[in-house]
């Protein structure tokens, strides 16, 4: 197995990154916040695109994978499932952070500022959108896999894709709502995607020690990533008038990502 990164691996997990600076820097075009109804439909759409990532891109591979365990082939897609939502839910607990609609913190009490709780709430749950990238740019590079290079990076655009509206959603208000300037409200924008690659390059740096887990990982990610769709994204979507927006934003995501991952895969 190649544990090296080559140029291919590379671009494709620095391209979801480049989704959250083209959207963080919204700030420079824009002048206000997003309008509500546009911002419940972003989200809507970002949770459809890791829906449908975590089932496409991370859980059906894990799967296959494990087809000679017969009628247990799901036992691992369940484990590493239930891992990746657990492991989330302890970093909620234990990092300090604030989502953008919520008044209070969460977690340890540090007094940090409020931006600061702001790009750790979207640096957390970038955290298994990096992991899910790394483990399926590691599975390709195994070579023993079902994953192919294009089906890789079939969830690479994928994840840039809803890091667009992502990055606009957290620079936007750091702007408006926060007093920061243009410039700063940007680079706390992006540097809240920077973890994603640097998840995913540990993730592939450390595969050849679980090569034989990798459907366990795979499942993983897709836990971690859904716990942020269930826990934070669909009811941000869903709060207030016109849930269906978000709704139809998450039918948009959904499709797309499903399409993404067939035909490229």
């Amino acid at each position: 197995m190649h544990t090296i990164p080559d140029i291919n691996t590379v671009i494709g997990i620095l391209i979801p990154f480049a989704g959250t600076t083209l959207g963080a820097a919204c700030v420079f075009l824009m002048r206000d916040t997003i309008r509500p109804l546009v911002q419940k439909g972003l989200l809507g759409f970002a949770s459809g695109v890791m829906v449908a990532a975590s089932v496409w891109s991370l859980l059906i591979p894990a799967m296959e994978m494990t087809e000679h365990m017969g009628k247990l082939a799901f036992l691992p897609a369940a484990v590493g499932f239930i891992c990746g939502m657990g492991f989330l839910l302890l970093l909620d607990k234990v990092v300090p952070h604030q989502h953008m609609d919520h008044d209070e913190p969460e977690g340890p009490k540090k007094g940090w500022r409020r931006s600061t709780m702001l790009v750790m709430a979207v640096t957390l749950h970038n955290i298994p959108e990096g992991m899910a990238v790394g483990v399926v740019f590691a599975g390709m590079l195994a070579e023993n896999t079902e994953i192919t290079l294009m089906g890789a990076f079939a969830l690479s655009l994928g994840i840039a894709i809803q890091n667009f509206p992502e990055g606009a959603i957290i620079s936007m208000p750091l702007k408006s709502q926060d007093g920061l300037g243009r410039g700063k409200a940007f680079l706390y924008g992006t540097l809240s995607g920077v973890v994603e690659p640097a998840a995913a390059l540990i993730t592939i740096l450390l595969s050849k020690f679980f090569v034989p887990v990798l459907p366990y990982l795979l499942a993983f990610a897709a836990g971690a990533m859904l716990y942020v769709v269930v826990e934070e994204l669909i009811p941000e979507a869903n709060e207030g008038e016109h849930s269906n927006i978000g709704t139809i934003g998450f039918a948009a995501g959904f499709v797309l990502m499903m399409i993404l991952d067939v035909a490229l895969g």
